[in-house]
């Protein structure tokens, strides 16, 4: 079987990924909740580790850095006033890193985002790290593609988690995983696999 042309290369987009230096990081979801409880995700502290070293390449290269965090209300496992919607200390927003709340899985969506990028004097280059891949790292990549930005997902720095197929069959996280990321490359934005692709 040999895989079909994807709609970025059909489109005459380019695949390059973006030097870290040249882009502003957005760090989506990075929050408790998924790390334990009903919503744990499967690689969740791999990809919070990866998450940390990104955003410490990032820190240390002086470029913007963007905080996302879902708020779904009190007594939600997204509940943003408790430790369960807190953003994991590991890469907790220090002083001067803007924190951009959001309610659905597009950040861009009726949110401070566009704004916030706008203020911070950001060129297209986006990079995108957090949770969970098959929802808000795609929503948010689809979001930034249609608004002209360039994003890139850094895969080793996002989880997701096991789901139920229409069908009732269990679809791993692997796979769920897989698909994600290759959606989003068909057109939306491309992928690298690790930090190190970002900064070596």
């Amino acid at each position: 079987m040999t895989s079909s042309a994807s709609l970025r290369d059909v489109s005459g987009l380019s695949n390059e990924l973006p030097r870290l230096a040249d882009a502003t990081l957005i760090m989506i979801d990075f929050q408790n909740t998924y790390r334990t409880g009903v919503m744990e995700l499967e690689g969740a502290e791999t990809a919070l580790a990866a998450g940390a070293r990104l955003l410490a390449a990032a820190r240390a290269a002086g470029v913007p850095v963007i905080h996302i965090i879902n708020d779904g209300g009190e007594n939600t496992p997204y509940d943003i006033r408790a430790e369960i919607g807190a953003i994991s200390d590991e890469v907790a927003p220090i002083e001067g890193e803007p924190v951009v709340v959001k309610q659905v899985p597009n950040a861009f969506h009726d949110t401070d985002l566009e704004k916030t990028l706008r203020e911070l004097g950001a060129g297209t280059e986006l990079v995108l790290a957090g949770f969970m891949t098959h929802m808000c790292i795609t929503f948010t990549a689809e979001g930034a593609f249609y608004l002209g930005y360039r994003p890139t997902v850094v895969a080793e720095a996002t989880a997701t988690r096991t789901l139920a197929t229409p069908e009732g069959a269990a679809l791993p996280a692997a796979a769920l995983q897989t698909a994600a990321l290759t959606t989003i490359s068909d057109l939306f934005g491309v992928i690298a696999p690790t930090v190190d692709d970002l900064i070596g």
